[in-house]
């Protein structure tokens, strides 16, 4: 089952309602947001619209961490999700999205990269203060 992205069930300009023409068709359907979490790295291609694929990233433990005072980019291993802006449940459950605060072996990272989208976590060193 997926999740539809048409419009027959919004309203016109008028406000008044649209009644269905036709039918909910493929190319309307969607996909269920994936939610990455810290664990053995287990990745899923997906073949989206138009023969793409998407690697989709169920779980790691390693993101690239960038130091932004010199530009060096190494790989380092994920301790824990320190915490998640995008969602309360997110934060509880330790789910990596763009923007969430994970520890690092380097130290405290925000994530930049989009890791049900992109396939890979990529992080930007935070300096404390």
């Amino acid at each position: 089952m997926a999740v539809w992205h048409g419009d027959q069930h919004k309203r016109k300009p008028t406000g008044g309602k649209k009644r269905p023409y036709r039918k909910k068709r493929r190319f309307e359907r969607g996909s269920f947001p994936t939610e990455t979490i810290l664990g053995k790295t287990v990745r899923k291609i997906s073949r989206r619209r138009g023969g793409n694929i998407k690697i989709r990233v169920l779980s790691n433990n390693h993101a690239c961490v960038t130091d932004p005072s010199t530009g060096k980019t190494q790989k380092a291993e994920i301790l824990r999700v320190v915490k998640n802006p995008a969602n309360v449940d997110y934060n509880r459950r330790g789910v990596i999205t763009k923007g969430a605060v994970i520890e690092t072996s380097l130290g405290l990272a925000r994530v930049t990269s989009r890791p049900g989208q992109h396939g890979i976590i990529n992080a930007v060193l935070i300096r404390e203060e």
